[in-house]
């Protein structure tokens, strides 16, 4: 069989990134290009669709010319930003600009839809209000009412990339159910979208797009975008998923059981389960449909939880006795800073009055607790910075001990069996010394993590025909390194300080709730 290729495009905050890979899950070219962030008011976010595309095409074609005489590409698939919208016209032409997720502007239709069926929304669709596609579409409806009706649907970026390489219109639009539980109007359950909330909010369901499986083929690349994208005419394009979705695959996510921690700029926590359960009571776990049919992601993340690392470095650590001074700029300078401060971390003996740090620098957001504010709480003069810098690397963990006791509340003891550790974090083993005792699992390293690109590569795979199984092929596509087990002596201990870090918590909310 000759060489198939497969390429997984990743339309994300930072830039549009894609990669392609071959039947064995080797990448055999990358490309990416920078986004533009648009402020054109005080609390907007913004993005050109139109750009968005190019950047697409481009990536594509620079990765197909890298690849050229390795093989034919036989489908590929596009990922996105999951929780911002564009509106299209009929044409399926965009008619608003890409409204991002950090695009505040929505922020009081967030609080009407939580008053108004905040615990519904959660039930049904798997995740709360948020600044998702809810209380954007109803700040659209209500505050752009001319652009509004120009609207046939609102779809996210890696629909919109798709639906322009296939020449799809308006009445063609879709979203696959990886995003569904962002949508503030699905059963997500079911697939569907949910009248009762529709008819409650005042929102035509005809401006939903059809709902379609990651894995559905949604058209052929047509010839104008061919020459774009240097391919031939009628290569398949397949739905994609949600960038945090094709990310969770690309660690080998595919069973349940295997956990994610992505320990990059966000700090997420996700499990991977067979059923779907919806956080109503807690409301600090969301709940979204895998990429890999009939799996399911309760997950939450820390807002900012690695930026906590680098504002260590940057605005403290420069100042602490015993610290040293740093290297400077660029990414080797910060690479061994970061060493000098893990060793510090490594070498304090962990002790039960050690002080305990709140990562939450900008606010909470699962559950929500905006106006929560990050601390150090029971400083001794016998804490150094090596004291300082492990409770900062600590608080991540107990903010995902809190998660892991939520998760187990929903579907009990044993839920997470192994946590695979990416991004820029998971090289750092006194980190994943503190993951694996507070937690009580075993913290695995995903070795050459491919991220989002190569999940919706093998999602294009498996869509196209030729990668029939989705768990083995991960299985041969991603290499996991070392394995950190719990030590049983600590876990005692690392289940005390999470029940002391959840009651910190509330105190503080409350105290910094009360300000201004």
């Amino acid at each position: 069989m000759k060489n198939r290729l497969f390429i997984g495009v990743d339309i994300g905050t930072q830039g549009v990134k894609a990669a392609v890979y071959d039947m064995d899950g080797r990448c055999l070219g990358e490309a990416f290009r920078k986004s533009e962030l648009l402020h054109p008011v005080p609390g907007s976010v913004e993005e050109d669709p139109e750009r968005q595309v190019r950047s697409t095409c481009e990536v594509i074609a620079e990765c197909a010319a890298r690849a050229d005489g390795a093989g034919t590409v036989r489908a590929l698939a596009i990922d996105g930003q999951m929780a911002g919208v564009i509106g299209v016209g009929e044409d399926g032409m965009h008619v608003t600009p890409y409204d991002s997720w950090l695009d505040t502007r929505c922020a009081p239709w967030i609080e009407h839809m939580q008053k108004e069926a905040g615990a519904e929304i959660v039930r049904k669709a798997g995740g709360p209000p948020s600044f998702n596609h809810g209380p954007k579409i109803l700040w659209w409806k209500h505050e752009q009412p001319k652009t509004y009706e120009r609207v046939r649907c609102f779809v996210q970026p890696g629909g919109y990339a798709a639906m322009r390489l296939c020449g799809l219109d308006g009445s063609r639009a879709f979203i696959d159910t990886s995003y569904l539980h962002f949508s503030g109007f699905a059963d997500t359950r079911a697939a569907a979208w949910d009248q009762a909330l529709c008819v409650r909010f005042g929102v035509d369901s005809a401006v939903l797009p059809r709902i379609v499986a990651s894995h559905d083929v949604i058209g052929q690349l047509v010839p104008a975008m061919a020459k774009a994208s240097g391919l031939p005419a009628g290569v398949p394009i397949v739905a994609g998923c949600g960038d945090t979705a094709a990310s969770f695959l690309s660690c080998g996510a595919t069973r349940p059981g295997i956990s994610v921690d992505v320990a990059g700029t966000a700090s997420v926590f996700a499990a991977t389960t067979a059923e779907y359960r919806a956080d109503e009571k807690a409301m600090v776990l969301s709940c979204g449909r895998s990429a890999v049919p009939g799996l399911w992601h309760p997950y939450a993340y820390i807002n900012g939880g690695g930026m906590n690392l680098e504002w260590f470095r940057e605005q403290i650590a420069g100042g602490l006795a015993g610290a040293g001074s740093l290297s400077g700029a660029g990414s080797a300078a910060a690479a061994r800073d970061f060493d000098r401060l893990n060793e510090m971390a490594a070498a304090v003996n962990p002790a039960d009055d050690d002080p305990i740090f709140v990562p939450h620098l900008g606010g909470r957001v699962s559950p929500s607790q905006p106006r929560l504010r990050g601390a150090w709480v029971g400083l001794a003069w016998s804490h150094g910075p090596g004291h300082l810098f492990r409770a900062v690397l600590e608080g991540v963990v107990l903010e995902y001990g809190i998660y892991l006791r939520t998760l187990e509340s929903l579907f009990g003891a044993g839920t997470v069996t192994e946590v695979r550790v990416t991004g820029g974090g998971e090289k750092s083993a006194v980190w994943n010394r503190i993951k694996a005792d507070t937690l009580g699992v075993p913290i695995v390293q995903v070795m050459g993590a491919g991220g989002a690109p190569l999940g919706s590569a093998l999602l294009a795979g498996y869509a196209e025909g030729t990668l029939r199984d989705m768990e083995g092929t991960a299985a041969r596509w991603i290499r996991t390194g070392a394995v950190t087990q719990p030590d049983p002596r600590r876990i005692e201990a690392g289940r005390r300080r999470t029940e002391r870090y959840a009651a910190l918590l509330e105190s503080i909310n409350g105290w910094t709730s009360s300000a201004g």
